[in-house]
């Protein structure tokens, strides 16, 4: 075999090797033809791509992508991931009483709530890494501690975009029993109707849209962030409102600071609890995460009764110390009038007792 044979049969080895990856049914499914026929009708996408409402730099750092990508994968930045056990709580969720509004945060944006005796669960990852390369973006230590084993039956599992951090394959295979609904935009349905889902459990939505649930009403809202697990913004990220009992529960998925929150805080009248990420952000790419600052911001144009800040505590997908956003939050709050709470991964939360206090857990840890 001559040498240029010999690099031409590894070129398609490596080609072939690529392509049977990711064929692999964890990568999921472009929008098929039940979603297309939805996506082709939104206003907020231009050819089969969705786009921000505002226009939306991913990365603004100098010397563009590849320079910010180099520097988040080889340069060292201190403390992104603990070094001791995050602390946690092992709550027995299915034994929680039914009519008890309640919440339990698992840890970055996984969460499950009940309200109104309806069970809701939001962007699962209970699986050992939220990518689709094994043993990257692994759990911090001590976080894993809830299973799908642990969640009881589902009324409505909403994902707020397909990202592996917010939709995690094997997760959703696992609940694939437990889940009586699911709500989501516009084409992730394709995902799940892939992987075995039922059409008519799913209800796929744009933004300003809304649906109708016993004595109450599930609205999907905008969001400014972006999509994708193999193709960019073939699909809809979104935020979502929960109406249910007179009470609302804003669920912020992934997004930047924007006016969306103003217009949804106006719209609605305020909210009694909002999910707010706060954790993976960075000056480089601050349009599509917000800042910290932004996050209070978020909260004040919301007219947010409380709120607790997700998408931390269990991944590092940042360059950011692992508790900064916790820390930064709880800083710019003592000149602001905001409740904000902080509970540890399985906390109890109790939805109808504003006046539930948490320690700055994380400070133990540092």
């Amino acid at each position: 075999m001559t040498r240029r044979e010999f690099l031409l049969g590894g070129a398609l080895l490596v080609t072939a090797s690529t392509i049977g990856y990711v064929n692999l049914a964890k990568f999921g499914h472009l929008p098929d033809e039940i979603s297309l026929k939805k996506i082709k009708a939104s206003p907020f996408q231009t050819k089969g791509t969705f786009h921000n409402i505002h226009p939306t730099e991913k990365m603004t750092g100098e010397g563009g992508f590849w320079k910010v990508m180099y520097d988040f994968y080889f340069k060292d930045y201190p403390d992104k991931k603990p070094k001791r056990e995050i602390p946690t709580v092992k709550t027995d969720i299915k034994n929680l009483k039914k009519n008890e509004n309640a919440l339990v945060w698992f840890g970055h944006s996984s969460t499950y709530f009940q309200l109104g005796s309806k069970r809701f669960l939001i962007d699962p990852v209970f699986s050992s890494n939220a990518s689709p390369v094994p043993h990257n973006v692994v759990p911090f230590k001590g976080t894993k501690v809830y299973s799908t084993e642990d969640i009881p039956e589902i009324d409505y599992l909403i994902i707020t975009h397909d990202h592996y951090d917010h939709l995690d394959y094997e997760t959703i295979m696992a609940l694939k029993p437990k889940i009586k609904h699911v709500i989501t935009g516009l084409g992730v349905g394709s995902h799940f109707r892939y992987w075995g889902y039922e059409p008519e459990k799913i209800t796929e939505m744009d933004w300003n849209e809304s649906i109708n649930i016993l004595k109450g009403k599930i609205h999907c809202l905008p969001a400014r962030h972006f999509s994708g697990r193999l193709f960019a913004n073939k699909t809809l990220w979104a935020s979502f409102l929960v109406e249910l009992e007179g009470y609302k529960i804003y669920i912020g998925g992934d997004s930047g600071y924007d006016d969306h929150y103003k217009i949804i805080g106006e719209k609605f009248g305020g909210i009694d609890f909002a999910l707010l990420e706060a954790g993976q952000y960075d000056k480089n790419w601050r349009y599509i995460h917000e800042m910290p600052e932004e996050f209070i911001k978020a909260a004040k144009d919301l007219k947010a009764k409380r709120v607790l800040p997700v998408h931390n505590s269990k991944f590092s997908i940042c360059n950011h110390p692992w508790y900064d956003p916790l820390e930064k939050i709880t800083e710019l709050l003592k000149k602001e009038n905001l409740n904000v709470i902080t509970p540890k991964i399985g906390d109890v939360v109790k939805l109808d007792d504003p006046m539930q206090k948490f320690n700055q857990w994380w400070k133990d840890i540092k």
